[in-house]
């Protein structure tokens, strides 16, 4: 089976992405003996779009189509999946460099309306040269959506580890699993990154382009990595901004929320403590942990009411992302103390409320797509793109507590049972990320979603790419968001020239800076919801 697979990606004209993984000889025996006038994926790379206004009350310029790709890439004529694209086109036919595919991250994110929510914030240089394209990925929003008919506690995976649950919550992770293999058993193996990336190189082929430039936050930036471990020669200018580490993908890459809240949460007891004239939480960082461990403990003994929800100290401590935005956090942390003790009403759980944007999708957007989208997307490609997933539920008891003692904020969070420990095995293994391929990598120091050192881990996977960090830069998107990154960026897709070395710069003091136009930070949003995962919760 291994090497009729082969041969047929071979004969597709995917070699690029298989190639290093055969022996010369392999390669050679392979090659020379597939007829050249063959090509499977033909009916995909010549597809004609038939473009049409994504939507009448939309901007005329903003267009969507529909292709066709293969479930299956080493079965092209089996089972066929909907990829919905979109492009708003460059704005200069004498400047066109090409097309600028771009995604929000995820997995799960919808992405077919970020020429339009994202082109604001792009510079007139880049959008001169470039067609901004957008998509669904397999299996989200428009393109053939998948749904696991997950109800209200099905969507909460923010579970503590506590041995008197623990059985509960393997039950939850086994349903969830079972829910989606009964709903979407033959197309869950295929629903990764990888294929991902391959449906990305039919959109180049269906849109005539010898190459593609790319534009990819969060767990974008993984996927943009996979595309260019798998076609390193339909690679232009990728810029890759709040980086994944490809080696921790994908258990260690929420382990490593509760490795960066650490020192998010230290740096806030010291902002905090130097301005206890203000919040009153305690006159040295000592005593700031310790009004917000006591918080935590009386909380969980009598939940504070939330806009008619109750918080328990367990919820609170589910909030470690607001840590990173200290002065965010010393506001929560007063309102919440406050409310516990009955003097004033606690925080609303309406993002708009705390001022802050939110990229809201067209309602006609979700027609036709389960209520249970995101998630049950998020969970195919997290357990689906790697079989490293630990199978016995003893290791996930084992590695909660231990990591509940190393990181007290989140570490039992992060560790604890997920539904990948019963999900069935992905159709390919992981990606193996190493290359030379340029690429230039974007990241705040105190981003919540990937830590500086997943981005770190993304420039030493890419070998070829420069890395700008932003220093003092709070939030998770970095590039057109006004800060000292966003000339470094812009210099690179419009000209295709990297730094000569890797960059750190801080934004001067008093220049506007807004990384919210991805989907703000969970726990500015989440105070008395527990129907998690939302999308600000992920990559």
């Amino acid at each position: 089976m291994r090497n009729r697979r082969t041969a047929s990606f071979v004969a597709m004209g995917v070699a690029a992405a298989l190639l290093p993984a055969l022996t010369p000889a392999a390669a050679s025996a392979t090659t020379s003996t597939a007829p050249a006038a063959v090509d499977p994926l033909r009916q995909y790379t010549q597809q004609k779009p038939r473009w049409k206004r994504c939507e009448p009350e939309g901007p005329a310029n903003y267009e969507c189509a529909t292709i066709k790709v293969p479930l299956d890439y080493s079965r092209p004529n089996g089972k066929k999946l909907d990829v919905a694209i979109s492009r708003t086109r460059a704005t200069s036919a004498e400047d066109r460099r090409g097309v600028l595919l771009l995604n929000p991250g995820g997995p799960g994110g919808i992405g077919l309306d970020m020429p339009v929510y994202l082109g604001p914030d792009l510079p007139d240089a880049v959008k001169q040269r470039y067609d901004l394209i957008g998509f669904d990925p397999r299996g989200v929003g428009r393109s053939s959506p998948v749904g696991c008919g997950l109800n209200t506690d099905d969507l909460n995976w923010q579970r503590p580890y506590k041995a008197a649950t623990f059985a509960k919550d393997v039950r939850w992770a086994r349903t969830v699993a079972e829910k989606c293999r009964a709903a979407n058993g033959a197309v869950l193996p295929h629903l990764s990154t990888r294929n991902t990336a391959r449906d990305m190189d039919v959109i180049r082929a269906v849109l005539g382009e010898k190459k593609i430039s790319y534009l990819g936050y969060s767990y974008g930036t993984y996927l943009g990595a996979v595309y260019t471990q798998l076609f390193p020669k339909r690679t232009d200018r990728f810029v890759l901004d709040s980086a994944v580490d490809p080696e921790r993908v994908w258990r260690g890459m929420i382990q490593v929320w509760a490795e960066g809240a650490e020192p998010a949460f230290t740096r806030w007891t010291e902002w905090t403590a130097a301005r206890n004239a203000a919040y009153g939480l305690g006159g040295t960082p000592a005593e700031v942990r310790e009004t917000f461990w006591d918080l935590v403990a009386g909380a969980n003994r009598t939940p504070i009411p939330v806009d008619g929800v109750l918080v328990s100290g367990d919820d609170i401590r589910s909030w470690r992302a607001m840590f990173f935005s200290v002065q965010d956090a010393a506001e929560t942390v007063v309102l919440l103390k406050d409310a516990a003790a009955g003097k004033t009403p606690a925080p609303s759980a309406s993002p708009s409320r705390r001022g802050l944007p939110t990229a809201p999708v067209p309602p006609s957007f979700a027609r036709d797509v389960p209520s249970d989208n995101g998630d049950a997307a998020f969970w195919s490609v997290v357990c689906a793109d790697t079989r490293a997933w630990p199978r016995d539920p003893e290791q996930y008891r084992r590695d909660a507590v231990r990591d509940k003692a190393r990181y007290p904020l989140y570490g039992d969070f992060a560790s604890h049972i997920k539904p990948c420990a019963f999900w069935g095995r992905g159709a390919e293994p992981a990606t193996r990320i190493g290359n030379s391929v340029p690429a230039l990598v974007l990241q705040n120091e105190w981003d919540p979603q990937t830590p500086l050192v997943s981005g770190q881990g993304m420039r030493r996977a890419l070998k070829g790419s420069r890395m700008v960090t932003v220093l003092d830069g709070l939030g998770h998107g970095v590039y057109g968001s006004g800060s000292c990154a966003d000339a470094t960026g812009t210099a690179y897709l419009v000209t295709g020239r990297l730094p000569a070395a890797d960059v750190t710069c801080r934004t001067p003091a008093g220049r506007k800076t807004d990384a919210l136009r991805l989907p703000p930070p969970a726990p500015r949003d989440l105070p008395g919801l527990p129907g998690l995962p939302g999308r600000s919760d992920r990559f």
